[in-house]
């Protein structure tokens, strides 16, 4: 029996606990301070950009076409083992290009793709006019890149349902608990230690005397409610333009988001009310019926990111092999989870 403490139950950490569940020579206990998917994983919006990002090769591209291809499996598979129903969209992602954008570029993705076994099409303005009427696309508009491939899901629906999954295969999780690596690790308890507490982790690596430096990016988003549904009830990607995403949910809502803000000198990150009103007036312009829109919501939510070095981090502890890293996802988290449950697995059963 190979004892396992995960610390973090966001959607990275659940997603590793019920990976590692499906085996039965591993024992694995979950710790965190707050409920699951409270963190940056309750502020995502879910939007899979995989076969319509600009990673062709490697360890970054590797990672995200893992996660989709998994992604088709591992939804019906958690819902019918725990009867929860969770909202995914696989109606992909259209986005929308403005003058000056080199649709060369996107060509060339196009045929890359192809022979990767993925499909990507370049849309002309009246393709996009027919197929989603209700975006108001200006002279400035030019093309658009649909990836019917890729997808969206909700973050905390599917982290619920990876932690009573994982549960029901013997996972142990305990919350109210905030607990140091190096705590953890004296007891003798564990065998292998795996960090997986996004920004968290920062300390958690520092009480092992091997500082991983992750820091903060804030991101505010809104959810909104429409009286009647947007365009073609029988066509609703994710709609996205200049890193502003249009996300349609279920009886006529919509998140709309995100904001992308740093901290300054290393101080606390404050929500700017203004950049978050010009993501949802860049949302308006795209698609007008929004200014019509009852705000449901607004909330935000810090994004780990690794301060030097390639977002993620999935590696052991410098210096002690005991120790995994499965963490700072920057805005990849939901993307990438599956993957990285898949690397951890395999790190340990190797």
């Amino acid at each position: 029996m190979i004892r396992i403490a995960i610390i973090g139950c966001g959607i990275i950490g659940a997603s590793i606990a019920f990976e590692l569940s499906k085996f039965p020579e591993l024992k694995v206990t979950v710790f965190d301070k707050q409920p699951p998917a409270q963190g940056s994983t309750g502020a995502a919006l879910g939007v899979l950009m995989g076969v319509i990002s600009h990673k062709t090769k490697g360890r970054n591209w590797h990672l995200r076409e893992t996660s989709l291809q998994r992604y088709e499996t591992l939804i019906p598979e958690l819902e019918a083992i725990t009867g929860r129903k969770i909202p995914f969209n696989r109606q992909g992602i259209l986005m929308l290009c403005s003058e000056g954008e080199n649709l060369s570029k996107w060509e060339k993705l196009i045929a890359t793709r192809e022979s990767q076994g993925w499909k990507l099409e370049l849309w002309d303005v009246e393709r996009v006019r027919d197929c989603c009427p209700h975006l108001y696309l200006n002279n400035k508009t030019i093309a658009a890149i649909y990836s019917p491939q890729d997808r969206q899901i909700d973050p905390i629906a599917l982290t619920l349902a990876l932690v009573d999954a994982a549960e029901r295969n013997g996972v142990i999780f305990e919350y109210g608990v905030e607990v140091a690596g190096s705590a953890i690790a004296a007891t003798g308890e564990f065998d292998r230690l795996i960090i997986s507490a996004g920004l968290g982790s920062t300390a958690v690596t520092a009480s092992l005397n091997q500082l991983v430096d992750i820091r903060p990016v804030l991101g505010q988003a809104l959810h909104l409610r429409l009286k009647h549904p947007l365009g073609n009830p029988d066509f609703t990607p994710v709609i996205t333009c200049d890193d502003v995403h249009i996300v349609p949910l279920a009886n006529q809502e919509y998140w709309v988001g995100a904001t992308v803000e740093f901290s300054e000198n290393g101080a606390e990150i404050q929500a700017n009310a203004e950049m978050l009103d010009g993501v949802m007036a860049r949302a308006r312009s795209l698609c007008p019926a929004l200014a019509e829109a009852e705000i449901l919501r607004k909330w935000s939510g810090l994004r780990p990111r690794p301060e030097g070095r390639p977002a993620p981090i999935i590696e052991s502890l410098p210096g002690n092999s005991r120790v995994l890293i499965a963490s700072g996802h920057y805005r990849n988290g939901v993307l990438l989870a599956p993957a990285t449950a898949r690397s951890i697995r395999e790190a340990i059963l190797q």
